[in-house]
């Protein structure tokens, strides 16, 4: 299974090209551009990708909300948030004004990310028709926006390492802003549309929002700030994947996972692509401390490492397969990936060490593909595996 690059002319029964889902945002470098000229190619190419998220049925997140609004006020001095273990939601969505944050759906060993949707801007996180690529090109289009938040786990934020952050004080916590590099890449100039802000929503934890915006003057730090007060704890629930592992390689240990999405920034920019899960493997673990950032957002940030993607074939440039096993070699024959189409071709497992060092060899990847087991009813989050179990042998 190759993901659709949002504007890619599906390829039919051509071989496909050596690209996996991390190129839709290049692990969130140059994120922008990028995804505004596969936008406006989306309209001339008339690709039409529809999204099934909305009719899986997510009882987890709702029980995640229902946790929130029963947690009530914090004691004095006694953090409310939970000490929970590795791959747990502990936060749900709300609003603080024209911003929305979404359920996170992506959860790894040091963070939580959810999307961030803005009523001011048309949001870039999944395929457009052609009628819908046209009007974003017409003067009355609204500015896009690629944004997230990211909660950190206690001790794995460092407020300190943030390029020319300068630190604020937002509703009595600490706080600190930065205008970020064109493309998020460090060896760009900083392109003002391109904001983090930061605060330490309790001690020694932080979240940070990351807001790429075709505005240079929205979101505005004023109104990422206001994020602030909107965040409370809920749960902890285990993220729950719609596949368990058979067969793992010595070394590798789970990263990160997307729950009806892919793992990583991949995952919030095509959340409602109707994606049903993935995870991301890498060997050695990275350490949990330190970060600024998400652990794919840099080029050669995961240097030996894996995915494993679960989607519907709606998400494949490729024609359906149906019961069909095939690998495919990677740039200069390192890594790959390997398909497994379900029997009716309906659903497609993919695990692929492209962009994430290709380590591994072809034989590997098959292994390890033929090892996973899909959810009896892939649509179904009832028949899901807890991320803790789901992710080992």
């Amino acid at each position: 299974m190759q993901l659709r690059e949002l504007v890619d002319a599906v390829t039919g029964d051509e071989p496909p090209m050596g690209r996996t889902v991390d190129d839709i945002v290049a692990a969130g470098r140059r994120a922008e551009r990028r995804r505004r000229t596969r936008f406006a190619t989306a309209g001339a190419a008339g690709l039409v990708a529809v999204a099934v998220a909305a009719a899986i049925t997510v009882p987890a997140l709702d029980a995640r909300r229902t946790a929130s609004a029963l947690s009530g006020a914090p004691r004095p001095g006694v953090s409310p948030w939970p000490d929970a273990s590795p791959f747990t939601f502990t936060f749900t969505g709300y609003d603080a004004g024209t911003l929305h944050v979404q359920d996170p759906v992506v959860v790894s060993t040091a963070y939580q990310i959810a999307p961030v949707y803005s009523d001011r801007h048309t949001s870039n996180d999944k395929p457009v028709s052609r009628d819908e690529a046209i009007e974003e090109n017409t003067a009355r289009a609204k500015p896009r926006l690629w944004a997230y938040l990211t909660v950190y786990r206690p001790g794995a934020f460092d407020p300190a390492a943030i390029k020319d952050g300068r630190s604020v004080r937002v509703a009595g916590r600490r706080a600190v802003q930065a205008t970020l590099p064109f493309g998020l890449d460090p060896r760009n100039p900083v392109e003002p549309g391109n904001k983090l802000f930061a605060w330490e929503y309790a001690h020694n934890a932080w979240a940070a929002v990351t807001s790429i915006s075709g505005d240079t003057a929205t979101p505005s730090f004023a109104d990422l700030s206001g994020l602030v007060a909107g965040l409370t704890p809920a749960g902890p629930t285990p993220a729950p994947l719609p596949f368990t592992v058979g067969y793992l390689p010595r070394g590798y240990v789970p990263l990160q996972v997307g729950t009806h999405a892919m793992p990583g920034l991949s995952g919030i920019a095509t959340a409602r692509a109707g994606d049903y899960g993935g995870a991301t493997y890498t060997r050695p673990p990275l350490r949990t401390s330190g970060l600024t950032a998400p652990f794919d957002s840099v080029e050669g940030g995961i240097r030996d490492g894996f995915h494993i993607f679960v989607t519907p074939s709606t998400s494949s440039n490729q024609s359906p397969e149906p019961g069909a096993t095939r690998c495919y070699p990677g740039a200069a024959h390192r890594g790959g990936f390997c398909n497994v189409w379900s029997a009716d071709g309906s659903v497609v497992v993919q695990v692929s060490s492209e962009g994430v060092g290709g380590q591994l060899p072809q034989a590997e990847l098959l292994r390890i593909a033929q090892g996973i087991t899909v959810a009896d009813d892939v649509r179904d989050e009832s028949t899901w595996t807890p991320a803790r179990d789901a992710l080992t042998p």
